[in-house]
């Protein structure tokens, strides 16, 4: 494994926290999983906050047995390092100077930092700023991108959460959600423009913000506390395809991107990966190429479904042009229905906790 960054850089970088069902039951499979069954929170629903009241979308009624867990990004990172450096792993950080060579042919290899890897195949996880997908000739993938006309400041603080499940706040001032990553430590995220400058809101502010956002149901206090991280992400999509080129393989961010409004950007990296792993098994069991040949059509199925349902989450939820009054009312409608139809609540779920494996195929 090569990876740019440091290892330190890599397990304390604040990403996601959301795991589907397929992605925590994954992880177990794989042995990794013995500090997410410990020290990850299981939810069973989310709330939809809007019109001044809570509406609570019930996984345990909708998708039995089915729920999410949150777990941290870096937390899981740090269990697959430390899981695969006890293996034996060979895993270089700080690695610069990265080239892909001969990827169309049957014997692929890597230069770095003065080395040369030669290797049976390439698992490109780099991310969209990679080097993976940049080395597939130009005219071989078709790319689709959509961004948005806002982003999200997220801030982690160190303050219990004021609710034991995720909210998803639509107001007139624009989406807020709270979540947590752990009894003590909360994430939050605001709408915010989406040239938006962090060193406009100070920590006062931001609290006022979330206060305004999600202090709209009767009771409902927000508790604060000490901001210990905050950022500004650009909020966009993107597919290119096919995900593979010769013997390399895209996987992730590397190939897709998804708001994070659907909380989908690491459960699909993770069926990529899931994907992968068993197509180059029954290569090297079988000897027969028929996975690895399939493997993009396999997972743009899983990828394009959670593209429309992070857009749909999106669109829902997030103010846009402040004088689309119909659009306005579309919305609102649309949030009526799926809080009073069980079968528009549990579309919302069974896609929110992740479709089975198997059930796009």
């Amino acid at each position: 494994m090569l990876e740019l960054r440091s290892r330190d850089h890599a397990e304390k970088r604040v990403r996601a926290g959301v795991l589907e069902q397929g992605t925590t039951d994954t992880l177990v499979e794989a042995a990794v999983g013995e500090r997410l069954l410990r020290e990850g929170l299981p939810h069973r629903g989310i709330e939809l906050r809007y019109g001044g009241a809570g509406h609570r979308i019930a996984f345990e009624k909708l998708v039995p047995g089915r729920a999410i867990t949150v777990y941290g990004q870096q937390e899981v990172v740090k269990d697959l390092i430390a899981a695969r450096l006890a293996d034996g792993g060979d895993l270089r950080f700080d690695v610069d100077d990265v080239a892909l060579h001969a990827i169309d042919t049957d014997h692929p290899y890597l230069t770095f930092g003065g080395e040369r890897l030669d290797c049976d195949f390439i698992a490109g996880c780099d991310g969209f700023h990679g080097v993976s997908r940049p080395s597939i000739p130009e005219g071989v993938l078709t790319e689709y991108e959509r961004e948005y006309p806002f982003a999200w400041l997220g801030i982690l603080a160190r303050v219990k959460p004021s609710a034991e499940e995720l909210i998803y706040a639509r107001t007139e001032r624009g989406f807020a959600l709270h979540s947590m990553r752990s009894p003590e430590i909360s994430r939050f995220y605001l709408q915010v423009a989406a040239d938006e400058d962090i060193a406009e809101w100070p920590d006062d502010r931001i609290w006022a913000e979330l206060k305004a956002r999600l202090e709209t149901v009767p009771g409902f206090v927000l508790a604060t506390g000490e901001i210990i991280d905050k950022g500004v992400t650009p909020m966009r999509s993107f597919v290119a395809e096919p995900m593979q080129y010769g013997r390399l393989f895209l996987a992730g961010d590397a190939a897709h991107i998804v708001p994070p409004t659907g909380a989908k950007g690491l459960n699909l990296a993770v069926a990529d990966v899931r994907q992968l792993t068993k197509a180059l098994v029954h290569r090297y069991e079988t000897g027969s190429d028929e996975l690895l040949d399939g493997y993009s059509k396999a997972c743009l199925k899983r990828v394009w479904r959670a593209q429309h349902f992070s857009w749909w989450m999106t669109t829902l939820l997030h103010t846009f042009d402040s004088d689309d009054a119909y659009g306005h009312r579309l919305q609102l409608s649309y949030l009526d229905y799926v809080t009073s139809s069980e079968a528009a609540a549990r579309t919302l779920a069974e896609n929110y906790v992740g479709l089975p494996y198997g059930s796009l195929e």
